[in-house]
């Protein structure tokens, strides 16, 4: 992984190129240290963090009112206990699998084309944990009581609940969280001393040398480096198909129309597959648009991830099909009324949207190679696949919840103003963090693009 060799080597590659012919190791070096050492700051990206900040504030000021008045700010009522705060726990988990699908699987796959877009989906998956985790605890009520989730000693048997799944929840997105940090961490090491060793302010060369660990490239560091890299993309493809199954238990183990199905877990996993890869997309799209890595972020890449979207689509459709003729072929009338009242109900408008969205237009575009290298195409159906799963998690949440057995219990669910702002403010801490990402850290990983040059010298020496 390490690549040594001719500067002046450059990269030819038949077929489809992922990566544009004509970089050597100094060529790539350059360009991506460059936009952290020695670019300025672009105006747009002043504008954006702006903008991401500025929902930050609004995030932190919901939270504050929240915690002084209590959950009744939310929509949330009998019978829908759960709202905005579950809806949006399980999209943004879901849109954090992309990372580590990207990063451990196709590593353990050996997919070059990877290496371009690895490091900020990497980034993406914690920033998403980040914005996923804190809607539990605040939907709690008495968030600083969230210790009740953790696994510590329990000699009364009181606290926690080890038979409930919203307990699961907390050793498998803490789990999640470790391994996507740890391997996000140390696939950054090599870059951090490239940065440390180009860094021309005393300070940079401190803070990037801090956290390079002392790396100098040895080839006992490059052994290491490879052992742990492996055991960590080992442990982190599990968990790719653990958490979001974890979280579907959240549903599937409970009685309620529409939520017991066994069906759920692979359904949330290729959704949350799905929308992750939509955010990929969007991010890959702006970041290769606005700072000029089309070269390292080509087409090829685009078509990629726009076939991975096309095949977990599928499965999506697959899993509302089987979910629709379950519920009739059952016999079960709680569960035949549910799918009508989804499709005909009060909420009928949010449900033949999400099927539009998710179905409708990416199922029927994205077999054609055009719009698959359609760059403008390809970022609108990515931003409609992402509305679309959205509206699948409140589907899912509120349609079961708001008419179950008891139609004397039966209610609407309506958010406030102060769901949409926390949900807003969600949004902005995940951009929040990801602008300060692409300003301080490397977006693309140096030393695995300039393996691509290695590894095909290699082939045509």
């Amino acid at each position: 992984m390490s690549p040594e060799g001719s500067e002046n080597a450059a990269v030819v590659e038949a077929g489809p190129p992922i990566l544009a012919p004509g970089h050597t190791y100094a060529t790539i070096t350059d360009k991506i240290a460059s936009i952290v050492l020695v670019q300025k700051t672009k105006r747009g990206w002043w504008f954006g963090f702006t903008v991401s900040f500025a929902l930050l504030m609004v995030l932190n000021l919901a939270i504050v009112y929240l915690l002084m008045v209590g959950v009744g700010i939310w929509g949330i009522n009998i019978p829908i206990a759960w709202g905005f705060a579950i809806v949006n726990f399980v999209w943004w988990i879901g849109i954090g699998h992309a990372g580590t699908l990207i990063s451990a699987f196709l590593l353990l796959m050996r997919q070059p084309w990877r290496q371009s877009i690895n490091r900020f989906a990497e980034a993406m998956t914690l920033f998403a944990v980040a914005s996923a985790g804190m809607f539990p605890m605040l939907h709690m009520g008495r968030p600083w009581l969230f210790y009740w989730l953790l696994p510590y000693p329990d000699t009364m048997g009181t606290w926690p609940q080890f038979r409930s799944p919203l307990v699961w929840d907390v050793f498998a997105v803490s789990t999640y969280a470790t391994i996507s940090l740890l391997f996000w961490f140390v696939g950054l090491l090599p870059d951090l001393a490239t940065l440390r060793d180009r860094a021309r302010r005393r300070v940079a060369q401190v803070i990037y040398g801090f956290f390079a660990l002392g790396w100098r490239g040895s080839a006992r560091h490059w052994h290491r480096y490879e052992m742990a890299y492996l055991l960590l993309a080992g442990l982190a493809t599990p968990l790719v198909i653990s958490v979001h199954t974890v979280v579907s238990f959240d549903f599937t183990i409970a009685v309620v129309p529409g939520w017991h199905s066994t069906i759920f877990p692979p359904y949330f996993v290729a959704g949350a597959i799905y929308s992750g890869f939509a955010m990929v997309l969007t991010l890959a799209i702006l970041l290769r648009q606005f700072y000029g890595l089309e070269d390292f972020v080509t087409l090829q890449h685009l078509d990629n991830m726009a076939k991975i979207l096309l095949a977990t689509g599928l499965i999506v459709a697959y899993g509302y099909m089987m979910e629709t003729f379950m519920a009739f072929y059952s016999g079960v009338p709680y569960d035949r009324y549910m799918i009508m009242n989804r499709m005909t109900g009060p909420y009928a408008p949010v449900y033949w949207t999400l099927i539009t969205c998710n179905i409708a237009i990416p199922l029927t575009t994205l077999w054609f190679a055009k719009i698959r290298r359609n760059v403008a195409a390809l970022f609108v159906i990515s931003l409609i696949v992402q509305v679309g799963m959205w509206l699948e998690r409140f589907v899912i949440v509120v349609t079961s919840l708001h008419r179950d057995f008891l139609p004397s219990s039966w209610g609407m669910y309506r958010p406030t103003n102060w769901d949409w702002a926390t949900f807003a403010g969600s949004l902005g801490l995940f951009l929040t963090l990801f602008y300060l990402f692409i300003r301080f850290l490397p977006m693309i990983s140096i030393f695995e693009m300039r393996g691509l040059v290695h590894e095909v010298n290699a082939k045509k020496g």
